[in-house]
């Protein structure tokens, strides 16, 4: 399998080997995760499917060295997000992916209260820049407040792609945060389901009603007033670490929506310091690591020298 550009469309193409002669195009391209949306978007928005340069229906049977290609329907940039030159600090990029550091403050994507300034917005920028014809595939979303690593697909085949890994559970991010009180358990793990809180549209809450959901946590550190907390996300849910640990007595220093404190850090110290994938093209794990942001260092500081 390899990648091309074609009139800027995104294109993959295989060669057929002997054991999959007879084959339906069909299931060739369910073996290769092609699904049947990308499929119509392939036949009726512009795309094409060839076999040995010659356009194919997914009823052709495949012969032993058949090129099949696909070159994908061109993405337009999303005509409501505000492309925005704004500083990036990407961790890594290739043709399929960007890993990019996401500073505190700043939305992943564009909300009602704040329409520009997100990571789309300077994604979006950035590859007006480059000229690249794509919408933004945001893979892991973090909260305004969260700063980290945050994983970014270049093409909606590719979003599909790591979005069914997130599914199975291969897409792991790990995080720290600086919790206020004493955890006295080295590591544990918190299995409570998580709702939304029924006089909040934002808020989530342990409820009995709510979906599953599970946090490893490990104490990597105390300072006076705080526990530092290694911890893994086995469900995705909205607000997981923040419910979690509140629920438990112990919310994030700076988290108010969740009873922490603001007196020490103006934003919950919760930080994305660890992404592991496997990248869906080149076939080999991916580990990237962030250190702490600054006010992070400053409030474990401040929690030493109080001792």
């Amino acid at each position: 399998m390899q990648n091309e550009t074609f009139d800027n469309r995104f294109k993959l193409h295989w060669v057929a080997s002997e054991r999959e002669t007879g084959m339906l195009l069909r299931e060739f391209l369910r073996q290769r995760q092609i699904s049947r949306r990308a499929l119509a978007a392939i036949k009726f928005e512009g795309g094409l499917i060839l076999v040995n340069g010659t356009e194919a229906t997914v009823r052709y049977s495949l012969k032993d060295g058949d090129i099949v290609q696909l070159i994908f329907p061109l993405e337009e940039p999303s005509t409501g997000l505000i492309a925005e030159m704004i500083p990036l600090t990407i961790k890594y990029e290739d043709d399929f992916i960007l890993v990019v550091s996401k500073p505190p403050f700043m939305n992943t994507i564009p909300s009602r209260e704040h329409p520009a300034g997100s990571l789309a917005n300077a994604l979006a920028g950035y590859y007006r820049d480059k000229g690249l014809a794509s919408t933004i595939h945001v893979v892991t979303r973090l909260d305004r407040d969260t700063s980290g690593l945050v994983l970014v697909a270049k093409h909606s085949h590719i979003h599909h792609l790591l979005s069914e890994q997130q599914k199975q559970g291969k897409v792991k991010r790990r995080y720290i945060a600086v919790a206020e009180g004493y955890i006295k358990e080295d590591s544990g793990r918190i299995e409570e389901p998580i709702g939304r809180k029924p006089t909040s549209i934002i808020e989530r809450e342990v409820r009995a009603d709510g979906q599953y959901a599970c946090t490893l946590f490990e104490v990597a550190g105390r300072a006076k007033g705080y526990s530092v907390v290694r911890l893994q996300l086995l469900t995705g849910r909205t607000h997981q670490i923040r419910v979690h640990l509140s629920y438990f007595g112990f919310p994030l220093a700076g988290d108010d929506l969740y009873g922490g404190s603001t007196k020490d850090i103006s934003r919950q110290a919760l930080h994305c310091n660890s992404l592991k994938f496997c990248h869906p093209f080149l076939n080999k794990e991916l580990v990237f690591e962030e250190p702490l942001p600054l006010d992070m260092h400053q409030l474990l500081e401040l929690g030493n020298n109080q001792r």
